[in-house]
C-alpha cells in the first residue's frame, strides 16, 4: 500500500494551497483517510479526517472553516483545500489511510502513511 502526497509549498498569510494524496496497492477503496500535520518537537496532530463513503468528516478546531477535505473514490484520491492560511499552519503534512472505513481521529488508528509534504506560511 502506498500513499503519494503532492502539493504544498510556500504561501503568504491569507493565501490558499491544496494538497492531494493518491492511494494505491492492495487496500479497499472505501478506507477512511486523513490529513495530519507535524511541527518540530510536537506530536503529529490530525487536521481532517474523512470516512470511506465520504459522508462523515471531522476537522480540527484550528482549521475548521478554512480547510476542506474531500475524496474521489473511483480515482482513489483525497484532497485538502487550505484557505486563509496562517503562519501557525506551517508544518509537514501527511496523508494517512486505515484498514477500515470508519472515521477515526487518533494517529495510531491509521495503518498507512505517505511521505510528508512541507507547507510554509510566511510573509
Amino acid at each position: 500500500v502506498q500513499l503519494q502526497a503532492s502539493g504544498g509549498g510556500l504561501a503568504q498569510p491569507g493565501d490558499s494551497l491544496s494538497l492531494s494524496c493518491k492511494l494505491s496497492g492492495r487496500v479497499a477503496v472505501y478506507t477512511a483517510m486523513a490529513w495530519f500535520r507535524q511541527t518540530p518537537g510536537k506530536e503529529r496532530e490530525y487536521v481532517a479526517v474523512i470516512n470511506g463513503g465520504g459522508d462523515d468528516i471531522r476537522y480540527a478546531d484550528s482549521v475548521k472553516g478554512r480547510f476542506t477535505i474531500s475524496r474521489v473514490n473511483f480515482r482513489r484520491t483525497m484532497a485538502l483545500q487550505m484557505n486563509n492560511l496562517k503562519p501557525e499552519d506551517t508544518a509537514v503534512y501527511y496523508c494517512a489511510a486505515r484498514a477500515g472505513g470508519e472515521l477515526r481521529l487518533g494517529l495510531h488508528e491509521y495503518n498507512y502513511w505517505g511521505r510528508g509534504t512541507q507547507v510554509t506560511v510566511s510573509s
